[in-house]
Formats: C-alpha cells, sequence, structure tokens
C-alpha cells in the first residue's frame, strides 16, 4: 500500500538506486551530484529526476541537505522509497519535495529512465 508523506503532482524521470542514500554525506548541496564513489548513482545528478531508493540512513542534519538542495534549485522533482526516515520524511516536507512510500514489490516495477507521474491526490499515486 501506497503512503502519501509529502502531497504533490509531478511529471518526471526516474533515477533508481539499489543503495541507501545517507544525504549528508553522498550528495553535494551545490551540484546536486552524488559523490560517494561506492554509491550505485554515483556522479550522477539528482536534479529534476523522480528519485527512487530503499530508504535514507545517517544523521538527522540530512534533512538540512535535502533542504540545501531544494534551496539551491537542483532538488529531484520527488522522492519515491520502501521505507522513509525521519531525515528523508523531514527533509522532503521542510523542502516541499513530495514523497510517497511503496511495497517491494511496486518498488521492484520501477526502473531507471522510466517517465512516471506521481499525483498524490490520485486513488494511485504512481501512474505508467
Amino acid at each position: 500500500m501506497n503512503k502519501v508523506l509529502v502531497a504533490g503532482k509531478v511529471n518526471g524521470t526516474i533515477l533508481k538506486s539499489k543503495d541507501s542514500i545517507n544525504f549528508l554525506g553522498t550528495v553535494d548541496k551545490k551540484t546536486r551530484i552524488i559523490s560517494d564513489k561506492n554509491h550505485d548513482l554515483y556522479n550522477k545528478s539528482l536534479k529534476d529526476s523522480i528519485l527512487v531508493f530503499p530508504s535514507g540512513v545517517g544523521s538527522s542534519v540530512g534533512a538540512y541537505t535535502i533542504y540545501s538542495i531544494k534551496s539551491n534549485d537542483v532538488a529531484p522533482l520527488a522522492m519515491i522509497c520502501k521505507k522513509a526516515d525521519l531525515t528523508v520524511a523531514t527533509g522532503c516536507a521542510l523542502a516541499n519535495i513530495p514523497l510517497i512510500t511503496i511495497s517491494e514489490q511496486e518498488f521492484s516495477s520501477l526502473e531507471n529512465g522510466m517517465k512516471i507521474t506521481l499525483d498524490t491526490e490520485n486513488s494511485t499515486p504512481i501512474l505508467h
């Protein structure tokens, strides 16, 4: 069952990671690039993507990183994850970035480069 944590409607292209994301230690706040060489999205830009990832990890200060990338106009359009930790939920709420959680089955069905509409006011938040 999908759960809407931050409402919104966006159209975009999925940038999917199999790795959890530590926003404080992994994302450059000014360039929006994943800077951790061990992350599967290394050197990829988050800007204007619909970021799909399993969960967030790390310090609660990561919420301010999410807010900073939004303030610097380099944030994803929306985030979709299997489990939204407090850092991701707080960061998306502060930055007004739509955020939903989805099941493992739905997570598996989403692919990198897929174009989708995320509409939290619809009965089904993800439309292909």
